[in-house]
């Protein structure tokens, strides 16, 4: 999984000592991912998580002893430190197998005090400063034989901290804010001394890496990319084969903790294409899958259940099934024949028939695996790009929002793998974790009558597109000029006519009542108005002292669009302040007859249907279009297909978009990150500790002295001051109900800024082998590396020890 941190130039961190790079996976995921930490609920209720683990879980006394188990990564590591900014998923996995997490993330995405190496830690005195006391367990030792103590500690903390630039970091978010670090009563004590508050203590230190890769920044920058020269965790580095493409890990025989069950675990780099192939040659024992590869073996099942072997089912939905008896006989015909063509037919058919005999040997292969489904801790959104265009315009940006139907989109990913199609109510966290709230309503839900008053209040309608005629100023003009050329026009069809008489004469009158009373393409009509086209009479538009606005020149109805996006601004603010009338109920659409009063410019056709009426709209002689860009890779066809979704919907309120396609290593570095673009997809990661994980990738951009912005990880350059400013609060509070209800406030702001929308909590599907237990989907959990095994033979006599 190929990551990398914000590239240079327009995306850069505010500061060296408060920034918090994420490491981007491109891709097939599309998915920003560091450490997958939390969050809770604002009235306290426990809520469970949207799916949960789906893991085979098993008593250790039910696990054999020993065994290799092959487990696929997307790449080898470019780095085995966690803090470079290249760092990515493999070396997370690494990480979490060989070296201290101080906390742990439990099925609810909650971080819980790891046994293993911690006894406790507190916060032992608040006044004058924060202070956290650490006790190490007694037995917990490097690789190298040396305890685990305060020199690891400060080592850490000097190297993330942000004053020696010489430690080439990619994050140090708290790391900056700790003033001292001491030995304690003893060697098992570590006291860690705060210059200011810090809610998230407890995200710091995990990974914890020895001071022989801290220590020094040659250590750090280069000898930590390569090797570790010791490890704490229940396995350790053994070696590490490029050509192979092969990580193979260990028991550690200094593990103080329960013995690992396995004997090794091989991480083996297998992209993700490949892994349907690669688990049915026998190469892989566990691997995350997309979802053709798991249907594939859900297949499998069926046809083993079924009693129908891998011929079979390759007739009945493999490359056999396309071949009708007719198309058969005839290609048997062809092969046969006489003529030039019977070798290239003959070729075709071997080579047909090699797909089949492949498709059913893999196929009786995969009847050995089962797929385990949860929902990642990660969630994809709509990001958009809000520092120039169209989307820019905040009513713009809530408008796409409010045109898109998230339970759509969610359900049509989720519900067929059989898994919640509920979409995320934060950008914070997820359902379970500890400050996840629902605060989408400070948007509001899919409702296409909002969606074009929105879009009509900044001046996006239909027609707009048309240039004005010279001169014209505003609609009032432009409708009074339409005016007097329908009249000069009558004029000479009245001179013309003159000659006519008699009969004649009355059946022109009388045409001409009609045309009055028929829609036309003359002058102007009223958007919504309860006469359409040619079904109903369109009378002439009242401008002035008898008008809807009384004499005031609007092209839009302003007043109903902007009370809707003060109302919005007050829903923010009442879940801000835990004042107003509460949360807004659920917008019913009724059927959609576009925005009352507003008036389109000569030449617009009257809305008909409902399909007629999802025109195009314009601005001073400008169409609304967005870019949306898509990665074009074979693993993107999920992302690719809600972005259909979404183009119909936006089409629905006269949004148009250009979809752009491009190479999957480009999508996110020379695209997203680099703002080239007005629409996209790609994900991101809940976090246990939101108020520091989160802040970079909602802060409110800057101005930079070359011109560009710095935007530190907010690829929607959407963000505000008050948001900027609920996240610091939120880190800087030690009461944990305080700090939650703030993360809550600054996720209903980031809501009404729809700066990012999000979609729906990822699918995450994991082929294992059926024997395998302790492994699979994870959900928000952490994995327990040494609880991961073979499920012990039924026929085994005696119960094995508890290790």
């Amino acid at each position: 999984m190929s990551q990398f941190g914000a590239p240079r130039g327009r995306t850069c961190s505010r500061s060296p000592r408060s920034r918090t790079l994420r490491s981007v996976a491109t891709l097939t995921s599309a998915v920003l991912a560091v450490t997958v930490l939390a969050g809770c609920s604002s009235d306290g209720t426990e809520e469970a998580p949207a799916a949960a683990q789906d893991n085979a879980p098993a008593a250790r006394n039910k696990v054999a002893d020993g065994g290799t188990l092959r487990w696929a990564v997307d790449a080898l590591p470019t780095t085995l430190n966690s803090f470079q900014a290249d760092a990515d998923g493999t070396t997370a996995r690494i990480a979490g197998a060989v070296l201290p997490s101080l906390y742990t993330l439990d099925g609810r995405g909650r971080p819980q005090l790891n046994p293993d190496y911690l006894e406790s830690a507190q916060v032992v005195e608040t006044e004058p400063k924060q202070v956290v006391l650490y006790k190490l367990h007694q037995q917990a030792v490097w690789s190298d034989g040396r305890e685990i103590g305060a020199p690891d500690f400060v080592a850490q903390w000097r190297a993330l901290s942000g004053r020696d630039t010489a430690y080439w970091t990619a994050r140090n978010s708290g790391y900056e804010r700790i003033e001292k670090i001491e030995r304690g009563k003893n060697d098992l004590e570590v006291r860690v001394t705060f210059a200011k508050p810090y809610a998230d203590w407890k995200s710091l230190f995990t990974p914890l890496y020895p001071k022989q890769v801290m220590g020094s920044p040659n250590a750090f920058n280069d000898g930590a990319r390569t090797t570790l020269k010791a490890t704490a965790g229940p396995f350790l580095l053994t070696s590490i084969d490029r050509k192979s493409g092969d990580v193979t890990l260990g028991r550690n025989p200094r593990w103080w903790g329960q013995t690992a069950k396995l004997d090794s675990l091989v991480l083996k780099a297998v992209p993700r294409a490949d892994r349907g192939a690669a688990l049915a040659a026998g190469k892989l024992d566990l691997a995350e899958i997309d979802r053709s590869t798991a249907e594939r073996i859900t297949l499998a099942l069926r046809d083993a259940r079924a009693g129908r072997n891998g011929a079979q089912a390759a007739l009945a939905h493999g490359p056999g099934s396309a071949i009708a008896p007719s198309k058969a006989l005839k290609s048997w015909a062809l092969a046969h024949g006489s003529d030039e063509k019977a070798e290239e037919v003959q070729a075709a058919r071997q080579k047909n028939q090699k797909a089949v005999t492949r498709y059913a040997t893999e196929q009786d292969a995969l009847a050995g695996f089962v797929v385990r489904k949860s929902l990642e801790p990660a969630y994809t959104q709509l990001s958009l790009n809000g520092e120039s265009g169209a989307l820019a315009d905040e009513r713009v940006r809530r408008a796409v929002a409010r045109a898109i139907d998230r339970q759509e989109l969610a359900e049509s990913v989720l519900k067929p793998l059989g898994l919640p199609a509920t979409p995320p109510g934060s950008h914070l966290a997820l359902a379970g974790q500890a400050a996840y709230a629902d605060s989408s309503d400070a948007l509001g839900d899919q409702d296409t009558k909002e969606a074009r008053a929105l879009l009509a209040d900044a001046g996006w309608v239909p027609g707009g597109a048309v240039k004005k005629p010279a001169g014209a100023k505003d609609g009032t003009e432009a409708g009074s000029e339409a005016e007097k050329a329908k009249e000069k026009s009558k004029e000479t069809s009245k001179e013309e006519n003159k000659e006519k008489a008699g009969a004649k004469a009355d059946g022109s009158s009388t045409d001409s009542k009609k045309k009055a009373d028929t829609a036309s393409d003359e002058g102007l009509y009223i958007v919504g108005d309860d006469k359409p086209g040619a079904h109903r009479a369109l009378p002439a538009p009242v401008i002035g002292a008898a008008g809807p606005e009384n004499g005031t020149n609007i092209l839009t109805s302003a007043p109903a669009a902007a009370r809707q996006s003060a109302a919005l601004l007050a829903r923010a603010e009442a879940l801000d302040t835990g004042t107003g009338p509460g949360r807004a109920a659920h917008s019913v659409t009724k059927p959609d007859r576009g925005v009352a009063g507003a008036y389109a410019p000569l030449g617009t056709a009257a809305p008909v249907t409902a399909p007629e009426a999802a025109q195009v709209l314009g601005k001073d002689g400008k169409a609304l279009s967005l870019r949306f860009v898509l990665p074009s890779g074979p693993g993107s066809e999920s992302l690719r297909a809600v972005g259909d979704r979404i183009v119909r919907m936006l089409d629905a309120v006269g949004i148009r978009t250009q979809v752009t396609k491009v190479a999957d290593d480009s999508f996110f570095k020379d695209h997203v990150a680099a703002g080239d673009y007005d629409l996209a997809l790609y994900s991101w990661p809940a976090s246990a500790f939101p108020a520091t994980d989160a802040r970079p990738i909602f802060a409110k951009p800057e101005p930079a002295s070359d011109g560009s912005l710095l935007v530190e990880q907010n690829y929607s350059r959407v963000g505000t001051d008050r948001i900027d400013q609920l996240f610091d609060q939120a880190a800087g509070t030690l009461d944990e109900e305080e700090a939650r209800e703030l993360v809550r406030q600054a996720d209903a702001r980031i809501w009404a800024a729809a700066g990012s929308i999000p979609l729906y909590q990822r699918p995450q599907l994991v082929a294992a082998k059926a024997e395998i237990v302790n492994a699979g989907a994870w959900g928000l959990a952490a994995p327990r590396y040494q609880d991961i095994g073979f499920k012990k033979a039924e026929s085994s006599k005696g119960a094995e020890r508890n290790r």
